[in-house]
């Protein structure tokens, strides 16, 4: 059909315009035969004139554009030698190159942006399709120039060569725009999108994110626009600032939860504006999606899985986000449901970069890491910006032990989202298995900036801090990590910490353990009794934490049924029974021969320790006779 689209288009385009001038009463007229009944008239006469006046053209170059032919396209309107003069336009001054003492460099021209050749009359709705099918021709020779994903020559340095084309295209309009005053007249909020894109790929973020504000302010309902804000925000600082500039409508309602939810934000405020626009939008796969991930940032899988196995079964051919449900279902280690996923994935559509993510994780949690792999970079070569493959990716290179590779899978996820923090953390674990705790450190350190409420993330950077043998520090960064899980289990007040993270044991033994080596017995004892305490869940006479560590200072917001649902003990593990080791040996260093004897039966029937156990209580008895007898407790208890 396109094909048939673009030959009527061709015939249309081939008839030869009338010479009579075209002007306000002629689109008035009913009888005009520029009255469009394709696209609707624009209500800016001026703008409505050109628009009419090249009907014909605008019809050929969007069947073109529709077809994949950019160049085509974009030729319709801007042929390549107008570009060219537009953009660099022939300087007499040119100095040519010359054998001497200086090397005359030969220029190319002035730099102003206005200082070629006019652009064209056309409206902005033609230049617009021009240049933005210029930037996709760009992108698409960028892709085949590309080498093979993670091959030998693939460093991801290709670049869009039209980019400094459309930059200067649009730089040279705009200026052309300003009145006297310097202000840009009012446009229709499409050049200043596609500029502000283009200033964006180029780095140049203040700027391009001027001119995205100045493009939703134009034409609210310009999504990609609201998602091209959404990739230079990566701190909620700056999502406040922004905000405070944006229209406020539904859309940037909208904005604000998905960038939110891109900043891995979780708070009620946030969830409360999402029952909002659901109560108006019910059955919107967009929100649905945003729910589910709620529910996943929050750590709460079961959530999150139900959300999503909701969302499938209303849009069983919507694969968007799915990656993010295959990552769940990993976690949980659903394997029929991850099965099911990627066969249903792979009858929709095989080669969506998300059917390919979603099989290799099937493949992954069949420890198959060499086919899933495969399959990472399959969705890569479809899409080099897919950030679940990069990261999933480079997971599958560190079980094979691949540490060079998984950097530079870790590497790129990053240059293709910095508000990552998975991949911040597997360049911190892959440093780590390399022994560069220094390098470790700072990656582990950005990973815990972008998820501060992840316990997971300041475990990493104290476990990192006590092997280069900072355990004053690492005491502090493994006290945040009690606060920061507690944020998601039973509130965030600082002495609660301890009693309602799972996982709590080991970070409490490596705690006392580095205040045992820092000589620090009291702060030691105090936390191994915290450790053991963890078998049988908190007591109303737990020892708090202490308030030596960095940040909190948030008020307690947890329920009573979730301190209850914390309130389950961890049982026997090996944190508590080296905790319950070391409390035995201090026992006999403080002559407590009696609760020395007390743990050391405990450990025995542990079954952890009991070798250990049986010698301790041995030289027990022995020091009890030793010393008469006496069965009392000599010492601290």
């Amino acid at each position: 059909m396109l094909i048939v689209y673009t030959r009527a288009a061709e015939l249309l385009n081939a008839i030869p315009e009338p010479e009579t001038p075209l002007d306000g009463s002629r689109l008035s007229d009913a009888s005009s035969g520029y009255a469009s009944t394709v696209v609707a008239q624009n209500t800016d006469p001026d703008e409505a004139i050109l628009e009419a006046k090249e009907i014909n053209k605008y019809l050929l170059a969007k069947a073109l554009f529709d077809c994949r032919e950019y160049d085509r396209c974009a030729a319709v309107f801007l042929p390549e030698s107008t570009l060219t003069s537009i953009v660099s336009p022939k300087d007499t001054t040119a100095t040519p190159k010359g054998k001497g003492k200086g090397k005359g460099k030969a220029t190319t021209g002035s730099s102003k942006p206005n200082s070629g050749q006019a652009i064209p009359k056309i409206s902005q709705r033609s230049l617009f399709l021009s240049l933005y099918a210029k930037y996709l021709s760009g992108e698409k020779r960028k892709d085949e120039d590309a080498e093979m994903v993670m091959g030998p020559q693939d460093l991801g340095s290709c670049k869009n060569k039209q980019l400094v084309t459309v930059s200067r295209v649009l730089a040279a309009w705009f200026e052309s725009r300003k009145t006297g005053e310097r202000d840009l007249m009012d446009g229709q909020g499409w050049l200043e999108y596609l500029y502000g894109m283009v200033l964006a790929k180029e780095k140049n973020e203040d700027t391009a994110l001027y001119w995205l504000v100045r493009s939703v302010h134009l034409f609210p309902m310009n999504w990609g626009c609201w998602l091209e804000m959404t990739s230079l925000i990566t701190r909620v600082d700056d999502l406040t600032r922004v905000m405070s500039r944006l229209p406020q409508n539904i859309v940037s309602f909208m904005f604000h939860i998905y960038t939110s939810l891109e900043l891995y934000q979780h708070d009620a405020n946030l969830a409360s504006s999402l029952d909002q626009l659901l109560n108006i939008f019910p059955s919107s796969s967009f929100l649905l999606t945003c729910n589910a991930l709620l529910s996943y940032h929050a750590k709460d899988l079961v959530a999150a899985e139900q959300a999503f196995s909701h969302l499938l079964s209303l849009h069983p051919h919507r694969l968007d986000s799915l990656d993010h449900y295959s990552n769940i279902l990993y976690v949980m280690n659903s394997r029929p449901k991850l099965a099911f996923l990627a066969h249903i994935c792979s009858n929709v559509d095989k080669f969506r970069p998300e059917s390919c993510v979603v099989i290799g994780n099937y493949y992954s949690l069949l420890s198959l890491h060499e086919k899933a792999v495969q399959y990472f970079r399959r969705a890569l070569t479809l899409d080099r910006t897919c950030l679940s493959a990069w990261t999933l990716m480079g997971h599958e290179y560190v079980e094979l032990k691949n540490t060079h590779a998984a950097i530079e899978s870790y590497r790129r996820a990053v240059d293709v989202n910095r508000r990552d923090y998975r991949a911040w953390y597997g360049l911190g674990q892959t440093y780590e298995v390399l022994e560069m705790h220094a390098y470790a450190l700072w990656y582990y350190k950005k990973a815990a900036g972008l998820r501060p409420w992840d316990g997971k993330m300041w475990m990493a950077v104290g476990s990192c801090l006590q092997r280069m043998g900072r355990n004053q520090d690492g005491i502090k960064a493994l006290k945040r990590a009690l606060l920061a899980d507690s944020y998601y289990e039973v509130g965030s007040s600082f002495e609660s910490a301890a009693d309602g993270m799972r996982g709590d044991p080991e970070i409490l033994l490596q705690i006392a353990t580095m205040y045992d080596s820092l000589g620090e017995d009291d702060e030691a004892k105090a936390y191994m009794e915290m450790c053991v305490a963890q078998e049988i869940g908190p007591t109303s006479d737990s020892i708090a934490v202490h308030r030596d560590s960095p940040g909190g200072g948030s008020e307690d917001g947890g329920d009573d049924e979730g301190r209850e649902a914390g309130n389950e003990g961890t049982g026997v593990t090996a944190a508590t029974s080296k905790a319950r080791m070391w409390l035995a040996r201090f026992a006999m260093r403080t002559e407590d021969y009696v609760t020395a004897s007390r743990l050391a039966n405990e450990l025995c029937q542990d079954g952890v320790e009991v070798e250990e156990a049986k010698a301790l209580i041995r030289e027990v008895r022995s020091r009890m006779e030793s010393a008469g007898g006496d069965s009392a407790p000599r010492g601290r208890t």
